[in-house]
């Protein structure tokens, strides 16, 4: 959840910890603080609120100078957003960022007050900078371990210590964290946009590997003390990806910016016309035998997995079980060594994924994991992983890494049919060479943004909205309905149209908004009939549906016509403008878009 950068080198250390923070405040903007070596003293500054305000409280002459340091952007977790709970945290002899949850932190608190130490903060990262302190013996790795062997829980940790001017420390365990390789400087960071203007060079660090950074030396040795050697990584993209480039939000940038992710995902996974995912490992073969299929996701990635199980199921013909991670994993789902488990995640950090991901190994299943973080936990811990090619996503609100991760749910659904003699060579060629089409249709509907604009504006004073929908179309009106409600902060819900008459029909009145989507023409009738219902009562209609469809200006108040595509592929052309609606919403309401309040982008804790 949290942002942590450190930084030791040659340049101002406080700008390139500020620059840094700046590329990961999608992480959290509840407040940033930094501690930088300043004359040989630990110099902390730190505040509430987002990252413009420390950079205000730095120019106006409270910014450290010194080559050495570490910063933090927050997500709150344990204490209130505040300056004295903002990070970092520490002592005379030591100061720690952190991205994570200590579990046992009010048992090491009870056990330091014992020992006399007062705490200043709420927070549960001020115990084990205190627990640092207690056991620090002028070693620094060796207190680490201690410490960590004291500790549970999930963390990525920047550590300095007052008696090394010149040196940073890190660990982790379950949160993600990097090493940037630089000339005559190093940098630690939780993600690769924090170090991108410096170096595209690094290490990825596994959880209990300890991290001992100077300038000119980078040092990785395990719990036991055993010293590693890492794979250099390299990053190949560039810093204008993430950048705004002219937009005015990153979330308008990543809408635009689908078409060129979506045809970048699935060009290498088609050969000679036809799909073709071998490359993670998986064969045809071994896709027709496995019995059942579980998708397992969190948000916006789950609801592409939604989208996956009425194609798999439609074309494949095999089972498909769709669940939140959060809940698959505590309701012992039953899973045999015939199954596959498909983990969706755009980070590849998301815990409860990433436990739903451990229990599916524990249990003999095989897993699948599509991700867009190359070298994340859940893509190195499966069996097979299908990266997505998005780029980086900085705008909180998922856009780009739903398109793609949509994107490998066709290619998947089309192999596995094909795979499974359910529809010949013929047919998957004929979805294929349509799937490979999707990237232009997109553009047309890109077009489109005045008008969701439009409707934008009619929904701007609305304190609830309904989505409805059915079949493929309910899977994205749930997703429509989290992209409002999540960037800005009007209470929506998506239903099952057909639903309506057992219970939600009664919200429905003249102040009720509702946009129904209606792209599958064999369910075309039920859902104007439905649609109907909603204006006998008052309801203020906006209908989004295909070019073909003639829709009475009876029926719907406001109309977004799609490019005439197959059933099967509207979902990749629908999504758009719920997209644009919801966020011309926020623009309207003057939110914060691309960073939506009480939200960050990874969730590395439960």
């Amino acid at each position: 959840m949290c942002g942590i950068v450190g930084y030791v080198g040659h340049r101002d250390c406080a700008d390139v910890l500020l620059d840094s923070l700046s590329k990961l405040e999608y992480r959290g903007y509840d407040s940033a603080g930094i501690a930088v070596f300043e004359n040989d003293k630990i110099i902390t500054e730190k505040t509430k609120g987002a990252l413009k305000n420390l950079k205000d409280k730095l120019g106006d002459g409270h910014k450290p100078k010194g080559v050495c340091g570490i910063g933090h952007t927050r997500w709150a977790t344990h204490g209130e957003p505040s300056d004295t709970n903002s990070h970092p945290h520490g002592s005379a002899k030591v100061s720690i960022v952190h991205n994570g949850i200590i579990e046992n932190y009010i048992d090491i608190k009870n056990f330091l007050i014992d020992k006399g130490y007062e705490f200043a903060s709420e927070t549960d990262t001020e115990t084990v900078a205190k627990l640092l302190d207690y056991y620090y013996d002028g070693n620094p790795v060796e207190t680490i371990k201690r410490v960590l062997s004291e500790v549970k829980g999930a963390y990525g940790l920047g550590i300095i210590f007052a008696d090394f001017k010149d040196t940073i420390y890190a660990v982790r365990k379950d949160s993600p964290l990097i090493v940037g390789v630089g000339k005559e400087e190093n940098f630690i960071a939780s993600d690769v946009p924090a170090i991108i203007t410096y170096t595209r060079d690094y290490y990825l660090i596994e959880s209990d590997e300890i991290v001992t950074l100077t300038k000119d030396n980078i040092e990785i040795c395990d719990i036991h003390g055993k010293q590693l050697v890492k794979e250099l990584q390299h990053a190949d993209w560039d810093i204008e990806a993430a950048e705004k480039g002219g937009f005015e939000h990153f979330m308008l940038k990543e809408i635009h910016e689908q078409p060129t992710a979506f045809r970048t995902t699935i060009k290498p996974r088609i050969m000679d016309g036809m799909p073709f995912i071998e490359e993670c490992g998986i064969t045809r073969e071994m896709l027709a035998g496995y019995h059942k299929i579980f998708i397992v996701a969190c948000g916006t990635a789950m609801h592409a997995g939604l989208v996956g199980k009425y194609i798999i199921e439609k074309l494949a013909r095999v089972e498909v079980t769709v669940d939140i991670a959060s809940e698959f994993r505590y309701r012992n789902p039953v899973i045999t060594k015939e199954d596959l488990v498909i983990l969706i995640s755009q980070s590849g950090e998301t815990a409860d994924t990433k436990a739903v991901l451990t229990m599916a190994k524990e249990l003999g299943a095989a897993t699948l994991s599509v991700v867009n973080v190359k070298g994340s936990s859940i893509a190195r811990e499966s069996d097979f992983v299908l990266y997505t090619h998005a780029g980086p996503e900085i705008s909180v609100a998922s856009t780009k890494a739903y398109m793609v991760q949509l994107s490998v749910m066709y290619l998947l659904a089309f192999e596995l049919a094909y795979a499974r003699g359910v529809i010949s060579e013929d047919e998957c060629r004929k979805y294929t060479s349509v799937l490979e089409e999707m990237p232009e249709k997109i553009n047309e509907v890109l077009k489109l943004k005045d008008r969701c604009q439009f409707i934008a504006s009619r929904l701007v004073n609305s304190q609830s909205l309904l989505y409805i929908g059915r079949g493929l179309d309910y899977a994205l009106s749930m997703e429509g309905s989290l992209k409002l409600k999540e960037i800005s902060y009007i209470h929506s819900e998506a239903y099952a149209s057909g639903e309506l008459k057992h219970g939600t029909i009664s919200l429905v009145t003249e102040e009720m908004p509702v946009i129904a989507v209606a792209t599958q023409s064999d369910l075309l009738e039920k859902t104007i009939s439905n649609v109907k219902e909603v204006k006998a009562r008052g309801g203020k209609v906006s209908m989004i549906c295909s070019e073909k469809v003639d829709v009475d200006k009876e029926i719907a108040n406001h109309l977004i016509k799609l490019p005439d595509v197959e059933d099967l592929f509207m979902p990749i052309l629908a999504i758009v403008p719920l997209q644009f609606i919801a966020y011309y919403t926020s623009v309207l309401k003057g939110c914060d878009v691309d960073k939506p309040r009480n939200l960050a982008k990874s969730v590395t804790v439960e």
